[in-house]
């Protein structure tokens, strides 16, 4: 059971992403197929490649913070002295974290909407709360990312930058 869980741990938003992504690219080809070899169109395919190019971004945005390959400028930040680079990444972590708990509470208060009031996705027929349910679930994972690269840094003695490899590093 604890193999199953590191599994998941190390490649849950690897795994998502791939059948998102995979699935989408799926439901484009046959629409593809569809409208110009049997001048026919399917109505559910496009929603559900937008259902799933949706999941793709919030997995991949789990998965970029996890790896640190999230967006910022790690070439500059690099160059600075190793306290003022600290400084910088830390202070940046702390503001995408806060952005995350206001996400956080905008994602849960829609679902709460959808909750109440119910809506079907138009082809498919499905509870929109469940597709949305993505929000929630991206930016609780972003954040759990984050705050995992801290409690490994810390625990590795807080050398270097957090959540980076030290190979990745330059040295001062």
């Amino acid at each position: 059971m604890i193999g199953f869980v590191v599994f998941l741990e190390r490649q849950a938003e690897e795994i998502v992403c791939c059948l998102a992504l995979s699935l989408m690219a799926i439901c484009v080809f046959i629409q593809v197929i569809m409208r110009y070899v049997f001048d026919s169109a399917l109505q559910w395919s496009e929603e559900l490649a937008a259902i799933c190019m949706v999941w793709a971004v919030y997995m991949g945005a789990s998965l970029c913070v996890r790896e640190r390959f999230h967006i910022r400028i790690m070439a500059g930040v690099l160059l600075l002295p190793r306290p003022a680079a600290k400084f910088f990444v830390i202070v940046a972590d702390l503001f995408a974290a806060l952005f995350c708990v206001f996400m956080l509470v905008v994602a849960i208060d829609y679902l709460g909407v959808l909750a109440q009031f119910t809506s079907r996705t138009p082809s498919l027929g499905i509870d929109e709360l469940y597709p949305q349910s993505i929000l929630v679930l991206g930016y609780v994972l972003i954040l759990l990312r984050l705050v995992q690269i801290y409690v490994i840094w810390l625990r590795a003695g807080a050398r270097g930058l957090p959540g980076m490899r030290p190979e990745h590093e330059i040295e001062p």
